[in-house]
């Protein structure tokens, strides 16, 4: 027997939710690695850390919301909850692989691609194995042909977003470019749930399926409590960095500008900045002046 799967239970509540949540942990995390470009040595793995964590949660958690408009009308459904962690921990330590790639070897079309696929196999080994993580009275079918479509679209997410992290300097270029992933990675997520049919063990449905359906939410939210948290967290991080309040104007610095203020400090003579040849001071004039460029 074919159970019914609706992945809308609560209608557009869980998909909107779940892609704030997406294009939040894009956001942050895309500035991270864009501001570890800037960092000293000494910090550049913490903020490659914090973005790789920020993408991770913020995929892992759209994937549960997500997951609390799920259901299959003849079974309740449950989550084994170390599944449910592991799945968290391999978003997070395989989205880590693809970040540290990017950071410390550039963007190079063939880096981007080799961390783009292994951070977008990471992002769908997450989903999976949070649907491996269920458990209801059925078995889960999916479709090959959709399974593949939805790995590609996370590698892609992915390479896109590393490109954009190493590729995007400004704020709002990079908000850009976090909502266009976020787009990506609900869409690789729901285009998963599409491939799914479920096979009934039984024949006649269970009862008390609805109340268990009605009581997933507080089932889930302790779950999600603790990468709502580090979200909020890294967010305050983020947002009270120095480079990101002063702006951008750095990025627009030019490398000859660049070379122009580390120049040592210029007194007098024709190559001292404002003078020319032969300058002569008038009495009662006050001569040039040293700058510092």
């Amino acid at each position: 027997m074919q159970g019914t799967v609706d992945g809308f239970s609560y209608g557009v509540i869980t998909p909107i939710a779940a892609f704030v949540m997406a294009c939040l942990g894009s956001a942050l995390g895309l500035r991270c690695v864009t501001r570890s470009l800037r960092a000293e040595q000494s910090f550049k793995p913490g903020w490659l850390s914090l973005g790789a964590a920020s993408i991770g949660s913020g995929i892992w958690t759209m994937h549960f919301i997500a997951m609390m408009g799920f259901q299959v009308r003849e079974t309740p459904i449950g989550y084994d909850v170390p599944l449910t962690v592991a799945s968290l921990a391999v978003a997070v330590l395989v989205v880590s692989v693809g970040v540290f790639i990017v950071g410390y070897r550039g963007s190079a079309p063939a880096v981007l691609i080799t961390s783009g696929v292994i951070t977008g196999l990471g992002v769908a080994a997450m989903h999976y194995l949070g649907m491996a993580g269920m458990s209801l009275e059925g078995q889960l079918h999916y479709d090959t042909t959709i399974v593949t479509i939805s790995v590609v679209i996370a590698v892609v997410a992915a390479t896109a977003a590393l490109w954009a992290a190493v590729s995007v300097h400004g704020f709002f270029p990079s908000l850009l470019a976090s909502l266009i992933m976020g787009v990506a990675v609900t869409g690789m997520h729901y285009t998963g749930m599409a491939a799914i049919s479920v096979h009934l063990a039984g024949g006649a449905p269970r009862t008390g399926a609805g109340a268990f359906a009605d009581s997933l939410p507080s089932i889930m939210f302790p779950m999600l409590l603790g990468p709502l948290v580090f979200l909020l967290l890294a967010g305050v991080v983020v947002m009270f960095d120095p480079l990101l309040i002063l702006g951008d104007g750095e990025w627009n610095e030019t490398p000859a500008r660049k070379r122009e203020t580390n120049r040592p400090e210029l007194t007098e003579g024709p190559g001292a900045p404002g003078a020319t040849s032969g300058t002569r001071t008038v009495p009662g004039q006050e001569p040039p002046r040293s700058y510092r460029w």
